[in-house]
C-alpha cells in the first residue's frame, strides 16, 4: 500500500439553501443531495482516484448507511480490510448547508467513528508497516490519533495530520512528531487563538506553532491558495481561479492530492501546486467525493489550466 488513512467516514446530507432559517422558521430549500463523505474517507478517495494504492481504517455503524459506505470505498479501489461495523451504533453523518455564495456550514455526528481505537491499529500493524504515508484527522478519538503517530514514528513512516475539526485539546507535542501538519486558516485561528485575516497575521499565528517544534506547516487558505511554512521559510502557492459552486470537501481534496504527489515525487512544492489545482476542480462541482476528478479528468483540467 502507498497510503493508509486512519480516520473518519460520514454520510453527507447536503442541503442547498437560499438562506439559513431563523429560530422557529421553516424555509423551503431548492435542492438536496446525499453522498459519502467524512474527512478521512474524502482524503482516501481523492488519493485513490489519482492512482495511489490506499487502505482505509475506519468504523461504520449498524444501519442502512454502512454497506453503502463500504461499497463506495470498494468502487474507488480503496482497500476495506479494516473498515469494520460497530453493532448497535449509527454511522457518522454530516448535515451540510451550502448557500448561494457556495460557502458551507457543517455539523458532524461521529457515530461509529468514535469507536476507532488504538487496538485497531495494533491489529493492522503488519499491513500498516508497509505503507509509505499515514494520514490522520480529528474526527476519531485523540487517543487513537496519538497512538497512530507514535506507531508511524516507531516504524519510520511519514505521517500527515490534518487537525480538523480543530480541537484545543490537541496535544501539540504530537503535532511536532508529524512530518506535515495541515490545518486550514480557521483551524489555525482556533489552535492559536490569533487572528488570521491577513497573510501577515497568518504568518504570525503560524510562527507560534513553528516555535513549538513543528516540522512542516501547510495552511490551506481557500480562495487565497495555500502556504508552506517551516523554519525561517514561507512559500505561498497562488490559487487557481474557478467559478466555485460548492466548497465542501475542498480541503480534503487538497490533502488527498498532496499525499498522492508527495509520495510519488517527494517534492513538496509540486505536490502543493497539484493539490491547489485539484481542489480548484473540486469546487466546480456539487458534493465532496463526487466532485473529485479521476486521473484522466484531472490531466485534462491541467492542460486547460496551463493555457
Amino acid at each position: 500500500m502507498d497510503i493508509a488513512v486512519i480516520g473518519s467516514n460520514m454520510v453527507d446530507l447536503i442541503t442547498y439553501i437560499d438562506a439559513m432559517p431563523k429560530m422557529g422558521e421553516t424555509l423551503e430549500a431548492p435542492d438536496f443531495k446525499m453522498g459519502c463523505g467524512g474527512k478521512g474517507a474524502n482524503q482516501a478517495i481523492a488519493a485513490a482516484k489519482l492512482g495511489s494504492s490506499v487502505m482505509m481504517m475506519t468504523k461504520v455503524g449498524d444501519d442502512i448507511f454502512a454497506d453503502n459506505t463500504i461499497r463506495n470505498f470498494q468502487h474507488f479501489a480503496v482497500n476495506t480490510d479494516y473498515v469494520e461495523k460497530v453493532p448497535g451504533v449509527s454511522s457518522g453523518v454530516a448535515p451540510i448547508f451550502v448557500d448561494k455564495s457556495s460557502q458551507n456550514r457543517i455539523l458532524i455526528i461521529k457515530g461509529a467513528n468514535a469507536h476507532l481505537k488504538p487496538s485497531d491499529i495494533e491489529r493492522a500493524k503488519v499491513r500498516l508497516k508497509k505503507c509509505k504515508l499515514i494520514i490522520l484527522q480529528l474526527e476519531i478519538p485523540l487517543e487513537t490519533v496519538y497512538y497512530a503517530i507514535d506507531f508511524a514514528n516507531q516504524h519510520h513512516i511519514p505521517v500527515m495530520l490534518n487537525p480538523a475539526p480543530a480541537s484545543k485539546h490537541l496535544d501539540l507535542s504530537y503535532a511536532c512528531k508529524c512530518d506535515f501538519f495541515m490545518p486550514n486558516e480557521t483551524e489555525l485561528e482556533i489552535l492559536t487563538g490569533l487572528p488570521v485575516e491577513t497573510m501577515a497575521q497568518i504568518q504570525t499565528a503560524a510562527d507560534t506553532l513553528l516555535a513549538k517544534g513543528l516540522k512542516n506547516l501547510i495552511v490551506t487558505l481557500g480562495s487565497k491558495g495555500s502556504v508552506w511554512l517551516r523554519e525561517n521559510k514561507i512559500t505561498h502557492i497562488e490559487p487557481y481561479k474557478v467559478n466555485a459552486i460548492d466548497t465542501s470537501g475542498a480541503g480534503d481534496a487538497f490533502i488527498g492530492c498532496f499525499a498522492h504527489y508527495y509520495i510519488t515525487t517527494g517534492d513538496v512544492m509540486q505536490a502543493m501546486q497539484m493539490a491547489s489545482l485539484f481542489a480548484a476542480y473540486s469546487v466546480t462541482g456539487q458534493g465532496t467525493q463526487s466532485s473529485y476528478p479521476d486521473k484522466a479528468q484531472f490531466e485534462q483540467f491541467m492542460q486547460t489550466a496551463r493555457k
